[in-house]
Parts: structure tokens; C-alpha cells; sequence
């Protein structure tokens, strides 16, 4: 009993400290730079996105909502990890606090659960544009769109609270170190000098259902879609229905694709250095791809934005 209270003193009373992303590399200076440099692009990217969609009437409608929402996840969601990685290695300090490791998990675990169910509420919103676009405004009219935002920042916020205390009540009485550069679950859990097995077949568990319920509605949806668009006998119809899914596509691949290898391969396909690779393909890659994908592809967003600098030039 004890020995059980003064390894939660310990835990309490003891920061971790966070190895970094590029610890053992030679070029951390011109690395650190360069994540610098996205993170500024993701968030001036995601930042326009918002503004646009939301002063602009032509872009009120559910796809550029919920595109409206993807921006802002993003622009948390990077937030939340790079610039304590950047302060870190500025000042030379990798120290972070129980409480503050406990908050950074919680929000990204939160904003990652949300994204995810977020890119199937966006692949239910074009399957229900282009399979059954008569009904369109009525099956997704704003209240709708609301309340499908608000179950996905919902669920998600149910993963953060649910994983976070638990994570953090483990005793950590191994190395300090966190062989990540923020504070990963699993990166966390080979701290815990407990058994953590059954925790971690639960958590695994409630991974493989959290991505398969969104996998599931995005795969239906686009074959759906593409079922549809195959049918199609207008050539416009057919090349803007492939250009807005085709971005859709592109984001979940990329986002789920990490995450699977993340949270349902096996330990044995893991090291630290894989995973924190694969972690920068959703923490950091994404969010700025996110903007260019979505506005670079998109006429609207185009013509709304050279509206914008031109009104200001003029």
C-alpha cells in the first residue's frame, strides 16, 4: 500500500520530459524551421478557409460548413503539439508538466475522434448532393448540418474523457521520457510500470469502433457516389462530381490511413520512431494540406478569396 502511494506521489510530483521529434538527427536547426514554416502555412491556410466560408454567402451551405469545421480541427489539432515542440527546442527545456501532458492528450485524442467522424459526416453530405440532390436541401438543411457537427465534436470530446484520466492515473515509475514529441497514449503507456495489457486490448477495441463506423458510412457513401456518377450521362456532372470527392478522398486517406497503422496494427509493427513518422502524416501534414486541398481544387473558395484581395486593393 505504500509503495502504491509513492509511486503516485512520484507520478504527481515528476514532469515527463519529451525526446522530441528529431533528437538524434544533425539538421534539427533547418528541420525545426521547416515544421515552423507548415505550421505558420496551417494555420494562415485554415484561418482564411473559416473567414471565407463564413463572410462569404455564396459558401452557406453544408459542404463548405462542414469544411468550416474540418479547418478549425485542424487549426486546434496543430496547435495542440507543434508549438510546444518548437518552444522546446528553443529554450532547450523538453520538460512537461502531469497536468499539461494530461490536457495535450486530452485535446488531441478529442480533436482526432472528432475529425474522424467529421469525414463521414462530410462523405454522407456529397453522397446525399450528387444520389439525391431534389431532396438535398431538405436532408441536409441546417439544423441537420448543426447537429452533425455537434455529434462529431461530441464523440469525440466522450473519447478524450474517457482515455485521458485513465491513461494518466496508470503509476509511472520507469523513465521520465517520452519517446515522442507530445504525449502520445500509447507512447505513454510503456512508461507505466503496471500491467497495462487488458487497458490497452479495451482501448484497442474502442479504436477499431471508432474507425469503423466512420470508415463504414465513407465507404457506402462513395460507392455509392461513384455508382451514381458511373450512371451519369453528363460529362460536367460527372467531372465536378469526381473533382469534390476526389479531395474528400485524398484528406481520408491520408488521415485514416495513419491512424490505422497507429491504433490497429499490432505492437509488434511498432517502434518509436515509426510512430512518431507516422504521427507528423496526421498532426501536421494534414492540417495543412487540408486548406490547399479544399481551396486550391475549388472555384468557389477561388472566386471568393480574389474577391477578397481584390475589394482591398481597390
Amino acid at each position: 500500500m505504500k509503495q502504491t502511494m509513492w509511486l503516485e506521489n512520484q507520478t504527481l510530483g515528476t514532469d515527463f520530459i519529451l525526446l522530441g521529434l528529431f533528437s538524434q538527427s544533425k539538421y534539427r536547426t533547418f528541420l525545426y524551421s521547416l515544421i515552423f514554416i507548415i505550421f505558420i502555412v496551417a494555420l494562415t491556410g485554415n484561418a482564411t478557409l473559416v473567414l471565407l466560408i463564413y463572410s462569404n454567402l455564396h459558401l452557406h451551405t453544408p459542404m463548405y460548413f462542414f469544411i468550416s469545421q474540418l479547418s478549425l480541427m485542424d487549426m486546434m489539432y496543430i496547435s495542440v503539439t507543434v508549438p510546444k515542440m518548437l518552444l522546446d527546442q528553443v529554450i532547450g527545456i523538453h520538460n512537461i508538466s502531469v497536468p499539461s501532458c494530461g490536457t495535450q492528450m486530452f485535446l488531441y485524442v478529442t480533436l482526432a475522434g472528432a475529425e474522424f467522424f467529421l469525414l463521414a459526416a462530410m462523405s454522407y453530405d456529397r453522397y446525399v448532393a450528387i444520389c439525391h440532390p431534389l431532396r438535398y436541401s431538405i436532408l441536409m438543411n441546417p439544423r441537420v448540418c448543426i447537429l452533425l457537427g455537434l455529434v462529431c465534436w461530441f464523440l469525440g470530446s466522450i473519447d478524450g474523457f474517457l482515455i485521458t484520466p485513465i491513461t494518466m492515473n496508470f503509476p509511472f515509475c520507469k523513465s521520465r521520457e517520452i519517446k515522442h514529441f507530445f504525449c502520445d497514449v500509447l507512447a505513454l503507456l510503456k512508461l507505466s510500470c503496471s500491467d497495462t495489457s487488458l487497458y490497452e486490448t479495451v482501448m484497442y477495441l474502442c479504436c477499431v469502433l471508432m474507425l469503423l463506423i466512420p470508415v463504414t458510412v465513407i465507404t457506402s457513401s462513395y460507392s455509392l457516389i461513384l455508382l451514381t456518377v458511373y450512371r451519369m450521362n453528363s460529362a460536367t456532372g460527372c467531372r465536378k462530381a469526381f473533382v469534390t470527392c476526389s479531395s474528400h478522398i485524398t484528406v481520408v486517406i491520408l488521415f485514416y490511413g495513419a491512424a490505422i497503422y497507429t491504433y490497429m496494427l499490432p505492437a509488434s509493427y511498432h517502434t518509436a520512431e515509426n510512430d512518431m513518422i507516422v504521427s507528423v502524416f496526421y498532426t501536421i501534414l494534414t492540417p495543412v494540406l487540408n486548406p490547399l486541398i479544399y481551396s486550391l481544387r475549388n472555384k468557389d473558395v477561388t472566386a471568393a478569396l480574389k474577391k477578397v484581395l481584390w475589394s482591398e486593393s481597390v
